[in-house]
């Protein structure tokens, strides 16, 4: 540069050039700063003066690179480079790439600054920070405690939680500041909570600031958003925050609209993946900055940051959106037990029905339960009846038609007084096709795969995929078909020949109703899809109870209850002529505890079984599944508590391809294999640890094939 200038003063266009020109250029040279480092890589920056030294969690997500990093914070980015923003660094550069004691090259990641330190205890040079995202804090030291918690139960990486935690940056969602804080509202009045035993004082304690914990049978009907709301206002009263869990839209919706009622405009927050990334940003930066301090929505809410937590509600927690599919696949329930433990706050576990998990938190002591008296459930539940096999033989119209009598029946009486819920445990037309005579089940005569009837009538193997146009029955030749288990469209279809008048409106995986008026008409609906009527049901029918009952799953009887009592309880009181008719063995015990309306005594029952089986969630289980070769070789590798059991491997069933795949489920075209690992109460932090050095040790030395680890998975068979 100075050369330059020296050519510039003693050339041609020097000479041309006015006196007063020239003085004002060396004039601006002498008052030129020293040339600023390159961004990005800072080379010859100099260094902040206080705390030189950056934490970072770099975004990797691989385990063996499960831990923190130091770099250097150049003076320039001091400022913003405070504990908790969203930094740019540069990752993989080798001893080799030294520059004036500083390492540089290696890629460009994102990650969050964690601490700032005056020293690092890493002997060799620091790279330094590329850049700082943004100066907003969006992880606070309560959020990486819970972060780091969750992954070390579930055996993941601190990164990979962060990614579920921390929602992506919307630059104009953080300009946009947030609105003040409101004061606490008052305590609101017990309502609706006194019908169950110890509502008022459950209410009294969060208000007072305790940190009560629950388990809630809620009472069938409507009212359980408000009961959750004024569980929310009270601890808002006694000025701390509130964080409700929901499994869905729907059910967040209900309770944000009772928040709304009970608070009015601007008192809580709705997290959910509806919103939209800038306003689900939005709504996050104000929880984070407490704005607000109460906050409702799905699995992802998880993790709001709540300040001055005092209560985590969570809502019927056996329905399968509240256990996450991203690693490390934590549950909401478990993790809001971690931050009732973390933040000492209160803890509420509510539904219709009755999870194994909650029971075993009320016999253990650790909570409450919220119950009604059995006067009141048996006022509050609707009439429930039973049609079993001995039923269904003597019945001529069910061996001939679709529905028993009793089915038919109760439809007609509904109908006269309003709508009829008709729940199936399939979507679709005809997943499975067997012999209207016999009712053996249809097959491909090439492979022997099940028969499956499309919308456009033709067979089809749901194996192989042929098509099936000359059927006939090799049991008994007949040539007529009948659904083993109808989904909701082809019910549908077949309800409105019967009912020509009536209209008949499905709800399903296609289209999810959320409401439907109280006029009579048909409600044709999938486990989970159930829509809330105007004034109740007057009636309803669960259809094919063995499909649900007959899964080869641990849970199988626990989730047939769960799903029929959520459809029940969308009924009118039986005071009010409510009934619903199940199509199941009256004798089973699911079925039992429907007609009972006690979920509760069914979960403590299953709880005792498994407690004599070492079956979760007695004992704690991780899953290990991939090819035979790669399984051996973990097994081997890993170094097992002293009391874990080893359970198999055995083989997983293969993927068929082009339907929906299962998680667990191997890749389709390869055979895989699972492995269950078994370890008695109080060992399941030893099993994930050495399940994670496992892992972490195979991706170190990389080229190795992949082997999936999952702790507590909820489908063990």
């Amino acid at each position: 540069m100075s050369s330059e200038n020296g050519r510039g003063e003693g050339g041609a266009a020097g000479e041309g050039a006015p006196p007063e020109q020239l003085a004002l250029i060396r004039e601006s040279v002498r008052q030129a700063k020293a040339p600023r480092a390159k961004p990005r890589t800072w080379r010859g920056a100099a260094l902040a003066d206080e705390l030189p030294v950056a934490r970072v969690l770099v975004d990797k997500g691989v385990l063996h690179l499960d831990r923190y990093f130091d770099y250097a914070v150049p003076a320039e980015l001091a400022a913003d480079a405070q504990p908790g923003v969203r930094v740019r660094v540069r990752f993989g550069a080798g001893r080799g790439r030294v520059r004036e004691g500083r390492r540089e090259g290696g890629g460009l990641i994102d990650g969050f600054l964690v601490e700032r330190l005056a020293a690092s205890d890493y002997p060799g040079p620091l790279a330094a920070l590329a850049q700082v995202v943004s100066p907003e804090p969006v992880l606070g030291p309560e959020l990486l405690n819970l972060a780091r918690s969750v992954a070390d139960r579930y055996a993941g990486s601190l990164a990979d939680v962060l990614q579920l935690a921390v929602p992506p940056r919307n630059a104009r969602a953080e300009q946009r500041a947030s609105a003040a804080p409101l004061p606490p509202p008052g305590a609101p009045e017990p309502g609706s909570w006194t019908r169950y035993e110890r509502g008022g004082a459950f209410l009294e304690s969060l208000a007072s600031g305790g940190a009560p914990r629950a388990v809630w049978n809620a009472l069938p009907g409507p009212g359980w958003s408000g009961e959750l709301a004024r569980a929310v206002v009270a601890t808002l009263a006694s000025g701390r925050g509130a964080l409700v869990v929901v499994p869905d839209g729907r059910a967040a919706a209900r309770v944000d609209a009772a928040l709304t009622a009970s608070l009015g405009e601007g008192r809580h927050a709705l997290l959910t993946a509806d919103a939209g990334p800038e306003k689900r940003y939005r709504e996050w930066l104000a929880v984070r900055r407490g704005s607000v301090r109460a906050v409702v929505g799905t699995r992802a809410a998880m993790f709001a940051p709540v300040q001055d937590l005092g209560l985590v509600a969570l809502w019927d927690d056996g329905d399968d959106s509240h256990s996450e599919q991203h690693a490390p696949q934590p549950h909401a329930r478990e993790v809001l037990l971690l931050r009732a433990a973390q933040d000492k706050c209160g803890f509420l576990l509510g539904g219709w029905s009755c999870t194994v998990e909650g029971a075993q938190l009320v016999e253990s002591g650790w909570a409450r339960p919220l119950i009604a008296p059995r006067e009141q459930v048996r006022r509050s539940a609707p009439l429930v009846r039973t049609v079993g096999d001995q039923d269904l033989a003597r019945d001529e119209a069910a061996r001939a038609a679709r529905l028993p009598t009793l089915a038919w029946q109760s439809v007609r009486e509904g109908l006269r007084h309003g709508p009829v819920l008709v729940q199936v445990p399939r979507r679709g037309y005809v997943p499975r096709m067997a012999c209207a005579q016999c009712r053996a089940a249809a097959r491909c005569r090439h492979c022997s795969g099940p028969l499956e009837a499309r919308d456009e009538g033709a067979l089809w193997c749901g194996w192989c995929g042929r098509e099936e146009s000359a059927w006939h029955c090799p049991e008994c030749g007949s040539f007529r078909l009948r659904a083993q288990v109808v989904g909701a469209r082809r019910t549908a279809e077949e309800l409105g020949r019967a009912f020509p008048a009536v209209p008949v409106r499905t709800s399903g995986r296609e289209q999810v109703l959320d409401t439907v008026p109280g006029a009579p008409a048909l409600v044709v609906s999938t486990p989970g899809a159930e829509p809330v009527a105007e004034g109740g049901y007057a009636a309803a029918l669960l259809l094919d109870g063995w499909a649900m009952l007959g899964r080869p799953d641990l849970r199988a009887g626990e989730d047939a209850l769960r799903r029929w009592i959520a459809a029940a309880a969308l009924v009118r009181p039986s005071e009010e002529g409510g009934t619903v008719v199940v199509v199941a063995e009256p004798t089973l015990r699911p079925v039992q505890a429907l007609v009972r309306w006690d979920p509760v005594g069914h979960a403590v029952r299953e709880l005792a079984e498994r407690a004599e089986l070492g079956f979760p969630p007695v004992s704690r289980m991780a899953a290990v599944s991939g090819t035979a070769q790669a399984l051996a070789a973990f097994l081997d590798a890993v170094e097992l508590p002293r009391e874990a059991e080893l359970l198999g491997p055995v083989p997983l069933p293969a993927a068929t391809p082009g339907s929906p795949r299962r998680p667990g489920a191997p890749p389709p075209g390869e055979e895989w294999e699972r492995a269950l690992i078994r370890v008695p109460p109080g060992r399941g932090a030893a099993l994930a640890a050495a399940l994670k050095s496992a892992q972490a040790a195979r991706m170190a030395r990389g080229g190795e094939e992949a082997v999936r680890v999952r702790i507590d998975p909820p489908d063990i068979g």
